[in-house]
């Protein structure tokens, strides 16, 4: 378990990589986030299509499983408004491993910015692949709905 650059991406070996990434981008983007979730399916599963529309802050996963869809987190709430946009990752790969981070307001459980970060299974190309700010009032619920 270990990030590595290589030319300007970093790569890692399992999903357990994601929230380094995830607390690297956060600190470059002014909000750190320090809780996250992993997505599993119901069926056990843990790779997903994903679809984001970061101007709407909603994101839905696709099992690559049994094809359940599943918004992520609050986003059901915005998907009649959303344009969801399919991640592909620079190898072509559409399936991911997915993590949830959230950066919350000082000295409070409420979220301030959320982060969605993948990692693909083919390449191990890791990546946040979208953040929005996002008022959802406790994190810990928040985060079961990854």
């Amino acid at each position: 378990m270990a990030l590595r650059k290589k030319g300007k991406y970093w790569y890692g070996d399992s999903q357990a990589d994601i929230p380094a990434e995830l607390a690297r981008y956060g600190k470059k983007n002014g909000y750190e986030p320090t809780q996250f979730a992993d997505a599993v399916c119901g069926c056990g599963n843990r790779t997903f299509e994903l679809g984001t529309d970061e101007d709407q802050g909603a994101a839905v996963r696709t099992c690559s499983k049994c094809d359940e869809r599943h918004p992520i987190g609050d986003s059901g709430e915005y998907l009649d408004d959303a344009e969801l946009m399919q991640s592909i990752c620079r190898c072509d790969g559409e399936a991911f491993e997915i993590t949830v981070g959230v950066a919350l307001y000082v000295g409070s459980d409420d979220v301030r910015w959320l982060y969605l970060g993948c990692r693909c299974p083919a390449c191990g190309l890791v990546g946040c692949y979208g953040d929005w700010k996002n008022e959802f009032e406790d994190y810990r619920e928040l985060l079961k709905r990854v």
